[in-house]
């Protein structure tokens, strides 16, 4: 038998939080016991997960509603196309009636505010795109499974394209760099470039020629997706709840999760440093999270854990979902300080080892975690948060409540109506293909190749009209960041920015 008196007080807050559920006492729920988590602690990151259809997308719903409601946006990674449900009211019945009357909590049927987006325009809602040049060379060496040499490759590219004033917009601009160091009139400047082969530019142009192939190209270029869209609320002051569709992409499960993954560090680097605010600015759910760790670098997990590490104080709190614990790299895990594990199996010797690495995983509880993880029914989790003082609370057995908005994707018309009706729509929608260094380089290899005139009488030509837009304001370096700041923890702000952007290799072009 648990305490459920010390179960009960360790999750009793005086400040506003989101309902999870009630506990869970010889198989039924306790009405007295409800597991709350403290929404001023949402920005100490979280974990759900569980075996396929135990309810964590459910578990997403719940938490994105309440935050929501509370005036926090949202933003999740639609992967299987379901959470687009929470446009609509939920549906009512008499088994949602009766198992959130024996849980003591209130139920209403309704919807929430939904923006959605799709890389590249590849499916229904705002496109979403990034520059080359943003992406950087480590989250691309991540989605095309460069080895250690041709990542390094690459990365020489990026400098290469940053000194002599490319902006690489697309993937286009980024193979004319390539093929312009590769051909006679770019030998010598290859040369110039410490450790990158002609072979080696080679093997990367062809993989940049597969990868295009594969339909990558609609996910680079611009207008590129602003950061601050994802920060919107209501007239009434909801949370905008932003569905990032991505069913589309399946068959590239590197590409959309390193895109999150740059999505964070433009997070990062755009907000200002708030510290513990009383509620988050923005909760971001990264679906299939063991896709971003699988085969990853040591660098790509350095900046993984730097960004993780450093964007709490920015008042952004991130949940990784996946099936276990595990999936997540150690030194990430070790900073997601909320934690909801639905059922995991134990059918293979394999499936046993990852149930009793995830039961280490918890506070020390009463419960045998080994054998409640695999009781726990649909619906149903095992959750420690952190209370107000950020200790953990007592690992708790729940029942979750249900959604309020519908528990399955809307139909395509109804999503295709919203979308069309957005109001960032005609901000992204239509391709801005600006004069970048696929543009330059075929002017410098032609002027380099034209005859030179012969005719004295021949007027000068007139100055090109470039068709390149303004570019952005530059970045302040770091030097100039200490000059002007007042205080410390502006500098270490600064400092910090500076990190994630060299560990990713992004720059503001």
């Amino acid at each position: 038998m648990v305490d459920v008196d010390a179960i009960r007080a360790g999750y009793t807050f005086s400040s506003p939080g989101l309902e999870l559920g009630a506990l869970v006492t010889d198989g039924k729920s306790d009405p007295e016991t409800p597991i709350r988590i403290p929404l001023s602690l949402l920005n100490r990151h979280g974990l759900v997960a569980g075996a396929t259809g135990t309810g964590k997308t459910k578990t997403l719903q719940v938490i994105a509603e309440q935050l929501a409601d509370l005036g926090v946006p949202v933003f999740l990674a639609d992967i299987k196309g379901d959470l687009s449900g929470m446009a609509a009211p939920g549906e009512d019945n008499a088994k949602i009636r009766s198992r959130m009357r024996e849980m003591g909590q209130d139920w209403t049927p309704r919807a929430h505010q939904c923006e959605f987006l799709t890389l590249g325009g590849k499916g229904t809602g705002v496109p979403v795109r990034a520059s080359i040049t943003d992406f950087g060379p480590l989250l691309l060496s991540k989605v095309l499974d460069l080895s250690e040499v041709q990542a390094s490759s690459l990365n020489l590219i990026f400098h290469y394209a940053d000194q002599k004033g490319l902006p690489m917009v697309d993937l286009k601009d980024l193979r004319a760099v390539i093929q312009f160091l590769t051909s006679d009139e770019g030998k010598e400047e290859l040369r110039t470039i410490g450790g990158l082969s002609k072979q080696t530019a080679g093997v990367l142009l062809r993989n940049l020629i597969a990868f295009s192939d594969a339909g990558a190209d609609a996910f680079f270029g611009e207008p590129e997706f602003e950061i601050p869209d994802l920060l919107r609320s209501t007239a009434d002051g909801k949370g905008i709840v932003t569905l990032l569709e991505l069913p589309s992409v399946v068959q590239q499960p590197a590409l959309f999760s390193s895109f999150l993954m740059w999505m964070l560090s433009e997070l990062f680097e755009t907000l200002p440093e708030v510290g513990d605010p009383d509620k988050p600015k923005l909760v971001f759910f990264f679906d299939e999270a063991h896709l971003l760790f699988r085969d990853a670098s040591k660098p790509f997990l350095q900046a993984i854990t730097q960004t993780v590490r450093l964007i709490r104080s920015k008042g952004v709190g991130v949940f990784f979902v996946t099936q276990t614990p595990k999936d997540v790299h150690p030194d990430v895990l070790a900073q997601l300080g909320n934690r909801v594990q639905h059922a995991l199996r134990a059918y293979t010797p394999d499936d046993a080892k990852a149930l009793k690495a995830t039961a280490s995983t918890f506070p020390k509880t009463q419960y045998d975690l080994d054998e409640v993880l695999t009781q726990l029914g649909t619906g149903e989790a095992v959750i420690t948060v952190l209370n107000e003082k950020g200790a953990p609370t007592p690992v708790a057995w729940t029942r979750l409540r249900a959604p309020q908005s519908l528990m399955a994707a809307v139909d395509q018309t109804t999503m295709s109506a919203m979308a069309a009706a957005s109001s960032l729509l005609p901000k992204y929608s239509q391709v801005v293909d600006r004069e970048s260094a696929y543009e330059m380089l075929a002017a410098r290899i032609a002027a380099a190749t034209a005859p030179p005139s012969t005719s004295p009488e021949s007027p000068a030509p007139g100055p090109k009209r470039s068709t390149r837009r303004p570019e952005r304001e530059p970045q302040p370096g770091l030097a100039e960041q200490i000059l002007k700041s007042r205080t410390t923890k502006s500098i270490l702000t600064a400092a910090s920015t500076q990190l994630i952007r060299s560990l990713f290799g992004t720059r503001k072009h």
